[in-house]
């Protein structure tokens, strides 16, 4: 289940808590609408902390080469026009 879906339980759970008024023989719908936010709560808290073990920095793939006459090119020391 996606964020999304858990998003959705959310709100489900909070429309049967707080917005309905619906009596049901044997069935409490705002123990149900609490259930409903309690598990997507988890969801989003295990969604959460999943998709930051995800991002790893790796790092490059190639070497990185420091070649110091590289660094102070002005256009007039690189031997021509000399």
């Amino acid at each position: 289940m996606g964020l999304g879906g858990c998003i959705i339980l959310i709100a489900v759970g909070a429309i049967l808590t707080f917005a309905t008024d619906w009596d049901m023989q044997g069935v409490n719908l705002d123990l149900v609408g609490i259930i409903f936010m309690i598990v997507g709560l988890i969801g989003v808290a295990t969604f959460s902390s999943i998709a930051r073990r995800r991002r790893v920095v790796v790092p490059p793939a190639t070497p990185v080469v420091d070649d110091p006459r590289l660094h102070n090119r002005d256009g007039y020391s690189d031997g021509y026009g000399v």
